[in-house]
C-alpha cells in the first residue's frame, strides 16, 4: 500500500477562476523520493497544502497510509497530532514559520505541543540544532537572523518531531554555500535512511544527487 496517494484530486482558489491541480493522480510509498518540477503557479505549492492538510481537494481523494485525509478526518485533534507528526514541511520563506523569541523555543515548539517530557525535547532541540550548525544562535531572536540562518532554524524545527515523510519547496534557495554543503549532505543521508522526501527543487544537481521520480506540473 502505498504511503501517500492521490486519486484524481482537483483544486480550485476561491477566487480562482481554474483549477490549480486538476485531475492529478499519484502513489509513493514509504521510503519514495519524488522530485516535482514546475514554473511559478504551477501548482507545487498548492500540491504540498493538500499533503499537509493544509487545504482540501475540491474533487478527487488524497489517502495518507491508507486513510482518507480531509476536513473530517482532520477535525479529530487527536488524528491531526498524529498526521501532521509525521509530515514536515519546510516552507520556501521561512519567515512564515517562525514565531518564537528564541531560536531553542522555536526548534522545541513542536515536541512540546506534542507532550513530550522536556528533557526529551531538550535532547532532540539541541541535537538537531547541531546537525545544522546553528547551536551557537540557540539564545537568538529568530527574525534577527540572516535569511539562510532562518531556514536552517526552520528545518531543525521540522526535524525535532521526527516525521516520516520530508516535505520541502526550494530547499537550497537563499542559503550561503555552507548552509547548502548542510542540508544537502543531510538530504543525501535522510534518503539513504529509507526515509520519504518530496522536494520541489529547480536545482538540477541536487535533484540529480537524490535520484527521484520526477513530476512535472504544468
Amino acid at each position: 500500500m502505498p504511503l501517500i496517494e492521490l486519486d484524481r484530486v482537483t483544486y480550485t482558489y476561491p477566487e480562482g477562476d481554474r483549477p490549480v491541480l486538476r485531475d492529478l493522480s499519484l502513489s509513493l510509498e514509504g521510503g519514495g523520493c519524488l522530485i516535482l518540477r514546475g514554473d511559478n503557479g504551477s501548482g507545487k505549492t498548492t500540491l504540498f497544502r493538500v499533503l499537509n492538510g493544509l487545504a482540501f481537494p475540491e474533487k478527487g481523494t488524497y489517502r495518507f497510509d491508507g486513510e482518507t485525509i480531509d476536513r473530517a478526518y482532520l477535525s479529530d485533534s487527536r488524528r491531526a497530532r498524529a498526521f501532521h507528526k509525521r509530515i514536515g514541511y519546510l516552507f520556501q520563506n521561512p519567515d512564515t514559520m517562525l514565531f518564537n523569541g528564541r531560536v531553542f523555543d522555536e526548534a522545541a515548539f513542536g515536541p512540546r505541543q506534542m507532550g513530550l517530557p522536556e528533557e526529551e525535547v531538550r535532547a532532540r532541540t539541541e541535537d538537531c540544532l547541531k546537525l545544522f550548525g546553528i547551536a551557537d544562535l540557540s539564545d537568538k531572536a529568530p527574525y534577527h537572523l540572516s535569511g539562510g540562518q532562518k531556514k536552517r532554524v526552520a528545518l531543525a524545527a521540522v526535524l525535532t518531531l521526527n516525521p516520516d515523510v520530508l516535505i520541502l519547496d526550494e530547499p537550497l534557495a537563499g542559503l550561503d554555500k555552507k548552509g547548502r554543503d548542510l542540508l544537502t549532505d543531510f538530504l543525501v543521508s535522510w534518503r539513504e535512511a529509507g526515509k520519504t522526501l518530496i522536494a520541489a527543487t529547480h536545482e538540477e544537481s541536487l535533484a540529480d544527487l537524490l535520484a527521484g521520480r520526477v513530476l512535472t506540473l504544468t
